[in-house]
């Protein structure tokens, strides 16, 4: 069988290709020429305010009325008619068509902070290191359903199949770490107990090379499923296997330049390596006792203070976007106890990350965001609850030069819709990209014809009054 007539068109025209372009190419299909100059845009174009990214999903969508968004005149009309000029003719969820009455915050608000910014009282741990916190009141996103809410705020789009945003990361800038992916995912779920599934493709590398794909580590038990060698398998002979493996990999890729053979390669290694980094990456018996208890968890409990505790490890060892997903924000009923429990599982722990980072010096570089995929109506739903809603939600940042003690936008007197600096996904995505050091409109992927961004084509911009 002829090698040659098995080459794929890029293998093609990199082997047609003369100069200075055929090292270009060459180096888009070898990932470890990438790694070489740590990802596909070498030295970040824009000064590097951010090496790393912790982003904190509270997936279901949390209320921003019991949370961040105090809303005096909302209490008051709790009770009465929702005014039919906030609702007419807009899109509502599971509330189309129904009587809208208002829903007043379930959980009074408290002012923390030099300049007294008002937070749910019920987190107080956040309200500590509220200073170093900027609180966005007016984020807004397209979605209005669960999963494709999660996949706008993951990837820029609802269209399946687009790259995350940790995947686009990677691919621009590669990762410090050599022994763990560039990309990590972990999970926890709370006690409310829905345990709504988070679906994989939310971590995807979509069209790019799927070496940037998002890795889960599981954070009870095993982290990583086959990670030990079987009984009589040692780590040298297993070392052989994959070395053997890959020479032969290499020989095919000489051939194809197919980048999946080097995403392929690159995986075969990362997994060896994983064999030995990851057992000592989750074994927290190093950690004092002053850090468990600024924590709250114990060692492999599964729960989401342990997982920004593994964050911090995960920085500290160069990994370059780190996502946590935390379940069971999603109150249609019963969200006056439910985000009560909520905030007992994440207050502590946020405040506790943030202190952390800050203690080991990895605060002024690391960019923390929390948010969820989109707010709550203060219409009620069935009473107790609210449904979802896409016009008002809260998300905060912190670190990396992120102006702290400030809020950011602010929505109407009922806390309905965004009404001053709206601010989009797009441009929160733009900002993380800009304090990586990534100028976002010229960050893009040939795809179908098309340039495709992570910030889309909408105009998106990045919040410049957030940042110091």
């Amino acid at each position: 069988m002829d090698p040659l007539r098995h080459l794929s068109r890029r293998a093609f025209l990199g082997k047609t290709s003369q100069g200075l372009g055929s090292l270009a190419l060459a180096s888009f299909l070898d990932p470890r020429l990438q790694a070489a100059t740590g990802g596909v845009l070498g030295t970040p174009p824009l000064p590097q305010r951010a090496k790393r990214v912790i982003w904190l999903t509270m997936a279901g969508g949390p209320s921003h009325l019991e949370t961040f968004d105090p809303k005096p005149k909302l209490a008051e009309m709790d009770g009465q008619p929702m005014p039919e000029s906030f609702t007419k003719g807009q899109q509502l969820a599971q509330l189309q068509g129904q009587k809208l009455m208002c829903f007043g915050p379930q959980h009074p608000f408290a002012k923390y902070g030099k300049n007294q910014t008002e937070i749910c009282s019920l987190f107080p741990q956040i309200g500590s290191v509220i200073d170093d916190i900027c609180l966005i009141r007016s984020m807004t996103t397209d979605a209005i359903n669960h999963d494709p809410a999660h996949m706008f705020m993951n990837t820029g789009s609802q269209i399946a199949g687009r790259p995350s945003m940790g995947a686009w990361v990677t691919y621009g800038l590669g990762t410090e770490a050599e022994d763990l992916p560039g990309f990590v995912v972990l999970t926890s779920l709370g006690k409310g107990g829905q345990n709504q599934p988070i679906a994989a493709r939310q971590w995807s590398s979509g069209f790019l090379p799927t070496r940037h794909q998002g890795v889960q580590l599981r954070s009870k038990g095993d982290p990583v499923l086959y990670l030990t060698n079987p009984p009589g398998v040692t780590r040298d002979r297993q070392g052989a296997d994959v070395a053997a493996i890959n020479t032969l990999n290499r020989r095919h890729e000489s051939l194809v330049e197919d980048p999946e053979v080097a995403t392929r390669i690159a995986q075969y290694e990362m997994a060896f390596a994983m064999q030995a980094s990851v057992p000592g990456l989750m074994d927290l018996s190093g950690e004092n006792a002053q850090t468990m208890e600024l924590y709250g968890c114990q060692p492999g409990d599964g729960s989401f203070a342990s997982n920004c505790l593994l964050a911090r490890r995960l920085a500290e060892r160069g990994v370059r976007f780190i996502q946590l997903y935390h379940k069971d924000w999603d109150h249609h009923g019963g969200v006056k106890d439910g985000i009560a429990l909520k905030a007992q599982e994440i207050d502590r722990a946020c405040m506790a990350l943030i202190t952390d980072l800050k203690q080991r010096g990895l605060f002024d570089d690391t960019l923390v965001v929390w948010a969820g995929e989109f707010g709550r109506t203060p219409m009620s739903q069935g009473g107790s609850g609210r449904d979802h809603h896409n016009k008002a939600m809260s998300v905060w940042l912190a670190g990396a030069g992120v102006k702290g003690g400030i809020v950011h936008g602010q929505t109407d007197e009922l806390g309905y819709a965004a009404v001053d600096q709206v601010t989009t996904v797009h441009d929160l995505h733009a900002t993380m990209l800009e304090r990586l050091g990534i100028q976002h409109e010229a960050f893009s992927f040939k795809f179908q014809g098309l340039d495709a961004r992570l910030t889309g084509v909408e105009g998106a911009k990045v919040i410049r009054e957030i940042l110091a």
